[in-house]
C-alpha cells in the first residue's frame, strides 16, 4: 500500500544539475582518485539495512498485492507459482543491474546520488556512441512519461478497488455481468467528489502516517487470505494447472505490475547509510514480497474458484470481522490514493509550471490537480475491469521501466569500461533482458488490452 516512487527528501522529481563537461574530461576525472559518492551525500537521517529493506518491501507492494489471486485465476495455479518466482529473481537481477551501474556513474560524475530519470539521462551523455548524446533528454522524459502512465494509471485501480469495496458493503443483491459493471461506473463516478478534495491536499505529512497501518493491514489481509481460503477450498487436484497463452499473458502483467519496483529502488539507495548492502536489501525485500504474493495468489485462487475477485477482500465471509477488514481496506486505498496521485502530479506540476506565472500557481496547480483526477476518473468509468488494468499497466508500463530501460543503461555504461566480456556475454545478457520486456510489452500490452476493451460498453 505503499508509493512506487518515492525520493529521500520527498520530492518526486529530482533535479540534479548533471555536469555538461564532454566526455573526454569525464573520462580523465575518472582517472584520478576515486570519488566516495557516500561521504559526499547532503547531511540527513539515513536508513539502516532493516529500514532500507523494509521501505523497498512497502514500495513494492502495491495495490497489485490485492488482486494476484486474480492473475492465478487467469493462467492457471501451478504455471503461475512458478512464473512467479521466476518474475521475482528476473526483477530482483534488474533492480541490481540499475543499482550498479547508477552507482558507476556516481563515480565517473563524481555525483553522490541521481533519481531514475537522471541516471536514464546520463547514461545516454556519457554513451560511447557520439550519435546518441544528443537523445539524452529524450531519454530522461521517456522514463518520465512512463512513470506518469505507471502511478496514473495505478490511481485508476485505486478507485475501482474502493469503488467495488463500497458496492460490496452497501448492497449484497446477485445481478448479471453488465448491471453489475454498469452499477460499478455509478460507484466509481460517486467518488470523484471525495477524491478530488482528498487531491487538493498538497502535503504528505498529513498523509504519510496512514502508510503504517496500510501495511499492518495489507499483512492482516494476507493471514486472512490463506484462513478462509482453505475454509472452501476444493480438492487441489480440481484445480487447473495452465489454461491459454492469452491468460498467461494477462497474468504476466498482473505479477509485474504487482511486485515491481524500480521506482523506489535508487530513492532507497540514496537513503541508505551503507549503499554497498543495497544487493541484500534487495534479496530479503524481494523475498518476503514473493512470500506475500504467492500466499493471495495462490490460496486466493485455490479456495475462492473460478469466480474470485478483486481486492481479495471480497471474497472473504459476510460475518463482523471480515466486514469491518473490507471497510478499514477501502479507507485505507482511499488515502493510498492520495499518496500515489501526489507522486506523478508533482512530476508533471514540475513542467506544467514553468507555463505560468508564479504568482498564479495556486490556482493553476488546483486547476491541473482537479483536470488529472477527472481525467483518472473518466478512465476509470470507461474500463472496470480492474485484472485487465494492472496486466496493461504491468505489461505497457512497467516491462520499459523496469526491465528494457535497466538492460539499456546498463548496456550504455559498461560498453568500454569494462567492456562486453569473453563472447561479449554482457552484451547478450542484456539482449535476453531488453527481449524479455519487449515479449511482455507487445503481448501483454495487446491480451490485456482485448479484455479491456471487451468491458467497454
Amino acid at each position: 500500500m505503499e508509493l512506487k516512487l518515492k525520493q529521500p527528501n520527498g520530492s518526486s522529481n529530482n533535479t540534479t544539475k548533471l555536469p555538461q563537461q564532454e566526455t573526454n574530461d569525464q573520462e580523465n576525472r575518472s582517472k584520478g582518485e576515486p570519488y566516495d559518492f557516500v561521504s559526499n551525500r547532503p547531511e540527513r537521517k539515513r536508513n539502516n539495512f532493516l529500514e532500507s529493506t523494509g521501505h523497498l518491501i512497502k514500495g513494492c507492494l502495491g495495490g497489485g498485492v490485492l488482486g494476484i489471486h486474480e492473475a492465478f485465476m487467469k493462467c492457471g495455479l501451478w504455471t503461475a507459482l512458478f512464473v512467479t518466482i521466476g518474475f521475482g529473481l528476473y526483477i530482483s537481477y534488474c533492480l541490481h543491474i540499475l543499482i550498479s551501474a547508477a552507482q558507476t556513474l556516481y563515480r565517473r560524475l563524481h555525483i553522490p546520488e541521481m533519481s531514475y530519470p537522471d541516471v536514464a539521462e546520463a547514461s545516454l551523455r556519457v554513451a560511447p556512441f557520439p550519435g546518441l548524446r544528443k537523445y539524452s533528454k529524450w531519454f530522461r522524459y521517456a522514463v518520465d512519461v512512463i512513470i506518469c502512465i505507471d502511478l496514473f494509471g495505478a490511481s485508476c485501480v485505486y478507485q475501482i478497488m474502493i469503488a467495488k469495496t463500497i458496492m460490496e458493503l452497501v448492497e449484497n443483491t446477485q445481478e448479471n455481468e453488465s448491471e453489475d459493471i454498469n452499477r460499478l461506473r455509478l460507484y466509481i463516478l460517486a467518488l470523484l467528489i471525495p477524491i478530488l478534495l482528498l487531491c487538493m491536499i498538497r502535503s504528505l505529512k498529513y498523509l504519510a502516517p496512514f502508510t503504517l497501518l496500510g501495511d499492518v493491514l495489507v499483512v492482516v489481509c494476507v493471514v486472512a487470505t490463506l484462513i478462509y481460503s482453505l475454509q472452501s477450498a476444493q480438492p487441489i487436484k480440481n484445480v487447473p494447472a495452465w489454461k491459454d497463452a492469452i491468460g498467461f499473458f494477462e497474468f504476466c502483467g498482473i505479477v509485474v505490475f504487482s511486485m515491481e519496483g524500480i521506482g523506489v529502488s535508487l530513492p532507497i539507495e540514496n537513503n541508505m547509510k551503507d549503499p554497498k548492502q543495497f544487493p541484500l536489501v534487495i534479496a530479503s525485500g524481494m523475498s518476503i514480497v514473493l512470500l506475500f504474493l504467492i500466499t493471495i495468489g495462490f490460496f486466493g485462487y485455490w479456495g475462492f474458484g473460478e469466480h474470485c475477485v478483486t481486492p481479495v477482500t471480497l471474497n472473504f465471509p459476510t460475518d463482523i470481522f471480515p466486514t469491518i477488514l473490507k471497510g478499514l481496506m477501502g479507507v485505507m486505498i482511499f488515502i493510498t490514493y492520495a499518496l500515489n496521485f501526489w507522486v506523478p502530479f508533482n512530476l508533471v506540476w514540475h513542467y506544467l509550471a514553468k507555463k505560468h506565472d508564479p504568482k498564479k500557481h495556486w490556482i493553476w496547480e488546483r486547476f491541473y490537480r482537479g483536470a488529472f483526477v477527472l481525467l483518472i476518473t473518466l478512465v476509470a468509468i470507461a474500463f472496470p475491469n480492474i485484472g485487465n488494468l494492472m496486466g496493461l499497466l504491468g505489461a505497457f508500463a512497467l516491462s520499459n521501466m523496469g526491465f528494457i530501460f535497466p538492460a539499456v543503461i546498463n548496456l550504455l555504461i559498461i560498453w568500454e569500461d569494462p567492456g562486453l566480456g569473453r563472447f561479449r556475454w554482457r552484451l547478450w545478457k542484456n539482449v535476453a533482458i531488453i527481449q524479455v520486456g519487449i515479449l511482455l510489452f507487445f503481448a501483454g500490452t495487446y491480451s490485456n488490452m482485448k479484455g479491456l476493451i471487451s468491458n467497454l460498453k
